[in-house]
């Protein structure tokens, strides 16, 4: 039984995005060419792939079994070419990312630029607490992707978002004392945001907690330690959101965008700020509920 090499993508594309639109926008295909591929591949195989319903996708029993061996044909055919394709490009690129830009899914798409440009040397760094705009303005960084505000024009724009202030849902607010408040250290541009709407509005406050990454904020907001800012998509079901009804100042929209160095790019690092534009393109917004972005078994 031979199967397409095309079916096999479109499958492990709907797997890895949780559905047929956003499996469309990466194949770069309509979302009816996915679905005749995965009614193709299913007749081909004899047996449903895909539990299906008005809220979600699932994975079938034999769905996850194909899926392994579909993505094991694919990566095998991917080392193939590239053994036997010469590649001219060369160099390195240094990539600035948020931590909080597009989560888990950074290294997989890293991982599909190193398949197609072997030769080319990443070096990324992520971090909240850089001020990644500078460092591509003094030419440290090639591509970076930082968070501006929502009236700014430069660069490409990835996504909107809202920040928001937030805390555990086990908080208890100090009694005639200053708000706590975790925050990673300068020159962190959520920092900054949160800094300027605090000195502006006049409360009492103070920084109770610094951490240098998403893991350790989060995890002092978890143990009712401090109120912190994130952006709205980042939400947890054991966090409470607060506004200016508990006292808080508003925060502002703002913006995740593209930006590079002056001067001629490598069409490798072009390359690279393309795949980043696409897989921005699949991550929920503020306004939009997140989906699931790896299928399971029911």
């Amino acid at each position: 039984m031979d199967f397409e090499p095309t079916l096999l993508r479109a499958f492990v594309a709907v797997c890895e995005t949780g559905g047929f639109t956003r499996a469309a926008e990466r194949l770069h295909l309509t979302q009816s060419a996915v679905s005749h591929q995965i009614r193709r591949l299913e007749e081909q195989v004899g047996r449903p792939l895909l539990y299906r319903t008005t809220r979600k996708l699932t994975l079938t029993e034999d769905g996850e079994d194909f899926l392994r061996h579909a993505e094991q044909i694919l990566q095998s055919q991917e080392a193939l070419t590239r053994r036997f394709q010469s590649s001219t490009a060369s160099g390195s690129i240094r990539l600035g990312v948020p931590e909080n830009f597009i989560g888990d899914r950074l290294p997989q798409l890293l991982g599909r630029f190193a398949r197609q440009y072997p030769a080319v040397r990443l070096e990324v760094s992520v971090s909240v607490c850089l001020d990644l705009r500078a460092k591509v303005d003094a030419g440290d960084l090639d591509l970076a992707v930082a968070i501006t505000g929502s009236g700014d024009v430069d660069g490409i724009v990835l996504r909107q978002t809202q920040f928001v202030w937030a805390v555990a849902d086990t908080f208890k607010r100090p009694q005639n004392s200053s708000l706590p408040f975790a925050f990673s250290p300068p020159p962190c541009a959520l920092r900054a945001i949160a800094v300027d709407a605090l000195a502006a509005s006049g409360i009492d406050w103070h920084v109770g907690f610094t951490s240098a990454n998403q893991h350790g904020l989060k995890a002092a907001v978890k143990a009712g330690l401090a109120v912190s800012i994130f952006a709205k998509e980042e939400i947890e079901p054991w966090m409470v959101v607060l506004d200016e009804s508990d006292g808080l100042p508003p925060l502002p929209e703002a913006k995740y965008v593209l930006i590079g160095k002056q001067g001629e790019q490598m069409p490798c690092t072009a390359e690279l700020g393309r795949l980043i534009v696409d897989e921005a393109s699949l991550w929920p917004s503020a306004s939009g509920g997140s989906e699931r972005a790896r299928l399971r078994s029911a």
